[in-house]
């Protein structure tokens, strides 16, 4: 029997032909493909510069895959680094997995090419790592992996958790350090015995010990990535490569420009960029995340202003003030 491929979303199937040389039906096609996934290598990945942690936009209750296409085509434009789908910031904890996966299929379409790192969170780790295997049909550059929430186990339950996952899957692990969400609190030790996992390769780091980042940026085997907007130029100036901000939504060149800059070691002018952008930092978390980005994305026309419960839309008075400010920040 000859080989003949077809194309699934967002990855590649192939289907093997018949002994009188036909294929199978488009309808059928999905029994009769055999997944082949098609991977980036994860010997030597580069998580640097700005990646956007994408919102999931809604309209009516159902995910607007359009308005997210066409957010991300703009973001791709304004020379970030790649993408997130499926984080906190997506509201992920919000959509199942045939929404997660169409997410991830819209973004991949539209992202021009840019690397694309998927979310994923749980506590059962044989869910989890089925959910991982599934991804390995998507040419993902990472995953992003925080610890297990509410069950808060040791830290050699921690080593397990991240190692099994790492094992599961074929892409690049970063690990989502972030233990006001998880409820567990990884320590420096056991982040820098993952770090001698091949695929575990960086850190999105929300632990507020700036102590423990320093000791894993001087390490050098994880690349280390700012994850709380507003710590972004300490820890870039530190030696961090980059940052997975939800303020990039916004201002985003100039986010990008401050990245830029500090990897040149031009600290004045970096600073000089990074400033201005503190007020918006502090208005865009001074209600839970997304609402305030939402309410500003979609005052630009984005989006509409809609989140699904129990995440709330911003204050008319945040919103208000928000819209001011960025009105200020994009003048020349």
């Amino acid at each position: 029997m000859s080989d003949g491929t077809c194309q699934g979303l967002g990855h590649q199937w192939v289907a093997r032909a018949s002994d009188d040389g036909s294929f199978p039906s488009v309808d059928s096609r999905k029994e009769a493909c055999v997944p082949q996934p098609s991977i980036p290598s994860s010997s030597s990945p580069d998580f640097s510069g700005l990646w956007i942690p994408l919102v999931t936009p809604f309209q009516g209750g159902a995910v607007d895959h359009a308005a997210l296409s066409a957010l991300t085509r703009r973001l791709a434009g304004d020379g970030v680094a790649g993408f997130v789908v499926c984080g906190s910031t997506g509201e992920a904890a919000a959509l199942d997995e045939t929404e997660q996966l169409a997410a991830l299929d819209a973004v991949q379409a539209a992202a021009a090419g840019l690397p694309i790192v998927m979310g994923l969170s749980g506590y059962h780790l044989g869910k989890t790592t089925a959910w991982v295997r599934r991804l390995a049909e998507w040419p993902l550059a990472g995953l992003l992996v925080p610890a297990p929430h509410y069950i808060r186990p040791s830290q050699a339950g921690l080593l397990e958790w991240f190692r099994a996952i790492a094992d599961a899957g074929a892409a690049p692990v970063l690990v989502y350090d972030i233990p006001y969400r998880t409820g567990a609190t990884l320590t420096r030790e056991t982040l820098l015995a993952l770090a001698e996992h091949p695929r575990i390769r960086g850190i999105k780091d929300c632990g507020g010990d700036m102590a423990k980042t320093r000791a894993v940026i001087a390490d050098g085997r994880l690349q280390v990535l700012s994850g709380e907007d507003h710590q972004i130029f300490g820890t870039v100036a530190e030696g961090g490569v980059g940052a997975i901000a939800a303020s990039g939504h916004v201002q985003t060149r100039r986010f990008v420009q401050v990245l830029r800059l500090l990897a040149e070691n031009r600290l004045a002018e970096a600073r000089a960029e990074w400033q201005p952008l503190q007020p918006l930092i502090e208005m865009l978390f001074a209600e839970p995340n997304p609402g305030p980005l939402k309410a500003l994305l979609a005052n630009g026309g984005s989006m509409r202003d809609e989140l699904r419960s129990p995440m709330t839309r911003a204050s008319d008075a945040l919103r208000e003030r928000l819209v001011a400010l960025d009105a200020r920040l994009s003048r020349p």
